[in-house]
């Protein structure tokens, strides 16, 4: 992202919270909304340092297991150790391209998915099948609605 952490980027990362709020909490639309929030946690790692990632991904978890009744706790451990990682990853991969952030957010979401499903075995009727194969596919749901976000926010503010 352009400007690397500009105010611009920050209001784009709420807008994304806020998305993600509207989609699955305003409109009901729960697990078919993209998971924008994930998404926000690993766009902001990129420009955070590991222990600020760490916290913006706690402070996202606790907002998301606000919304659950079952699983209180484990959607904001998994943030947080999903913007740790996000934020380490800066020093093994670096790139701005539409085509990695794509891949980079696949990954990531997936990486959280599967975190989020050995804290919580018991809530998924099958679970390896939902995980070999729900969890992919919601993880490229997530990254097409991060990479459009992105999109939109280039073609806004003319950032690279």
């Amino acid at each position: 992202m352009g400007t690397r952490g500009g105010a611009s980027f920050w209001v784009f990362i709420v807008v994304l919270i806020i998305g993600h709020l509207v989609l699955h909490v305003a409109l009901g639309l729960g697990a078919a909304g993209p998971d924008l929030l994930t998404g926000a946690v690993l766009l902001s790692a990129r420009i955070l340092g590991g222990s600020s990632a760490a916290a913006f991904g706690l402070v996202l978890g606790v907002l998301a297991d606000a919304m659950s009744l079952t699983t209180f706790g484990a959607q904001a451990l998994v943030n947080t150790v999903i913007g740790f990682l996000g934020a380490r990853s800066r020093d093994l991969f670096e790139g701005d391209s539409l085509l990695f952030v794509g891949a980079y957010i696949f990954l990531g979401k997936w990486l959280r998915d599967a975190l989020y499903f050995m804290l919580t075995r018991a809530a998924h009727p099958e679970p390896w099948s939902w995980l070999l194969t729900s969890a992919p596919l919601a993880a490229v749901y997530a990254a097409v609605g991060i990479m459009v976000a992105i999109t939109l926010y280039r073609a806004a503010t003319g950032e690279r």
